[in-house]
């Protein structure tokens, strides 16, 4: 199976107001990108000039405002602050509302989302549990009637959603390591990841994907592959780069691992990252042709729903710029 190649644009909750976000989903549709992807947080990654809107609620405003464009999260962690048959709910919910336009992406989630709300954060392990326990209740609930579940971290006791959504929700599972990666491949209807060494995907997280498609009796290829890819542009390559540094606390494996929760300490990481760091885990270009370049990497490894998350210095030049090179190549040469 050949998935259609879509490209999406990332709206960071986070970084932009409520009200800024549905501009740009707006304006995303209108300049021809075919999705709208929302981070998903309590917490922002980090503290200076941060936003906080919720991700469903802009969502939501945003399909109203807008036509054809589709919506979903990047990344929803359905398991401490959202109960998974609340998840199911609201996007069933979304999913009757604009049929066919929902999709949402789940993952193990971090501390800051959690532990500010009461939450212990437990290991890895027991995360991964409780997520595939979730995404069978969604998918339970989503199409099936007076449902009992008895898991391990969840129950179920003769839960009915009465408005279910009109079209299937696609759920992609995201992350980036192998045992995550085999969930995807069991469960998912697609998978999510971001700017991986090529050799990683091609020796670990492609083998794990079949590994999991197979174990449940999958066909791979079914399984629609979509990729982050974080961008800057500018003319000015120092402020591309000085405009992707709120995110530099990020580059820390140690945010990931530990309950840190707190978007000071995160950002006061970012002071230890140099601006080749920051090159390496991002595009920085100054030309159509170093986003093109970049982005059909990820495409002709396998990739073909790709969204970027732009932190330009102006992004109705980015927008501008993609909408006039970067979308119609793309799309001409890859649909």
């Amino acid at each position: 199976m050949v998935h259609p190649f879509k490209f999406g644009y990332g709206v960071a909750v986070e970084q932009r107001t409520p009200t800024k976000c549905l501009e740009m989903a707006s304006d995303a549709e209108k300049v021809g990108f075919d999705s709208a992807w929302f981070s998903d947080h309590f917490h922002p990654w980090f503290d200076t000039n941060a936003c906080g809107g919720f991700a469903w609620v802009c969502m939501a405003s945003a399909a109203e405002r807008t036509h054809k464009i589709h919506y979903g999260t990047a990344i929803t962690c359905p398991m401490f602050r959202y109960n998974p048959a609340i998840v199911a709910q609201a996007f069933a919910t979304l999913g009757s509302m604009y049929p066919g336009r929902f999709f949402i992406s789940v993952g193990t989630g971090e501390a800051m989302n959690e532990v500010p709300v009461g939450y212990d954060w437990p290991a890895f392990h027991e995360r991964i549990g409780r997520l595939e326990e979730a995404v069978k209740i969604m998918k339970l609930l989503w199409t099936k009637e007076w449902v009992n579940f008895k898991g391990e971290y969840y129950t179920l006791r003769k839960a009915n959603l009465y408005t279910k959504p009109e079209k299937p929700i696609p759920i992609f599972i995201a992350g980036n390591g192998p045992k995550t990666t085999e969930l995807a491949g069991r469960y998912g209807d697609g998978y999510l990841t971001g700017m991986l060494p090529e050799e990683y995907c091609q020796n670990v997280i492609f083998p794990a994907l079949k590994k999991g498609a197979k174990e449940a009796g999958r066909d791979y290829e079914g399984i629609e592959k979509a990729i982050e890819i974080n961008v800057s542009y500018s003319d000015d390559y120092e402020k591309a780069i000085e405009s992707m540094r709120c995110w530099a606390g990020t580059l820390f494996p140690a945010v990931f691992q530990y309950p840190i929760s707190d978007p000071r300490v995160i950002e006061s990481y970012a002071d230890l990252v140099g601006d080749k760091q920051i090159a390496n885990a991002a595009v920085i270009g100054t030309k159509p042709e170093d986003h093109i370049k970049a982005i059909e990497k990820y495409i002709r490894l396998g990739f073909r729903n790709v969204h970027i998350g732009s932190s330009s210095p102006d992004e109705q030049k980015t927008l501008e710029m993609y909408a006039k090179h970067v979308i119609p190549y793309l799309k001409s040469t890859y649909s």
